[in-house]
């Protein structure tokens, strides 16, 4: 696929969805398609490169809130676990004026980004460190309008890792599969104890495909007990 292909792809899905994209958007998009091609050998950053489904399953679904308006009025978000970008890339490409701070655990992931970041003339940061670690730094805690996080973790350890960082009255966005009844069932624990609540599930169907893919917003309704999140590791090991 082509630079004109694959920017064309992009601004059709993007219609399709109901989100406006700004002009330049298209060719970010492809430039950030390519560099993750090339970096891919180096460090593994995903198994999806065949173009139309990478443009599919990366980028519209990583667009898929603005179909909801979920990022409306937002100033800042935080990305945890954003292994190759996503959905934090896509979503500063989509809304410029959106502040977004991609946190990642592995340090030459981030350092691609920060590439990416600089790259794509991006409003965003990129930070090495685990979430249990970088919530207690009080320029992160508490902070954020809302957190992203997709293919990180099953909902009660992804609560425990994530919701820290939004600032109370924000929300927390998941992207989540087929699996997100159960995982909601087993997650009641978590959002009470972390101050948190069921606002919202949604599917937004990405153009000509059938994945059974949902998100879910969180509202944080005050700000998180200090004792969470509790040390690295813990919150995989021993979800709440």
């Amino acid at each position: 696929m082509n630079k004109t292909e694959l920017c064309g792809r992009v601004r059709r899905s993007a219609e399709a969805m109901g989100i406006a994209l700004p002009e330049a958007a298209p060719e970010q998009f492809y430039l950030y398609y390519q560099m993750i091609e090339e970096a891919n050998g180096r460090m593994n950053l995903t198994r999806v490169l065949e173009p139309e489904e990478a443009v599919d399953r990366h980028f519209m679904d990583s667009l898929a809130p603005l179909a909801l308006g979920w990022t409306d009025g937002a100033q800042t978000l935080c990305d945890v676990g954003t292994g190759a970008g996503f959905p934090g890339v896509p979503l500063a490409i989509a809304r410029p004026g959106l502040r977004v701070v991609l946190m990642d655990s592995l340090n030459k992931r981030v350092e691609f980004l920060k590439q990416v970041i600089g790259e794509l003339g991006l409003n965003a940061q990129a930070i090495h460190g685990r979430a249990e670690d970088l919530a207690r730094n009080a320029r992160l805690r508490d902070a954020f309008d809302l957190s992203t996080a997709r293919a990180v973790a099953a909902l009660p350890t992804l609560l425990e890792l994530s919701l820290p960082f939004v600032r109370p009255g924000g929300a927390m966005i998941c992207y989540k599969g087929p699996g997100l009844d159960e995982e909601m069932e087993r997650a009641q624990n978590a959002l009470n104890r972390l101050c948190g609540r069921v606002e919202a599930v949604r599917q937004v169907p990405i153009p000509g495909r059938d994945w059974d893919h949902r998100l879910l917003k969180i509202k944080k309704l005050s700000e998180t007990p200090r004792a969470y999140p509790r040390k690295s590791g813990d919150p995989n090991r021993k979800p709440l």
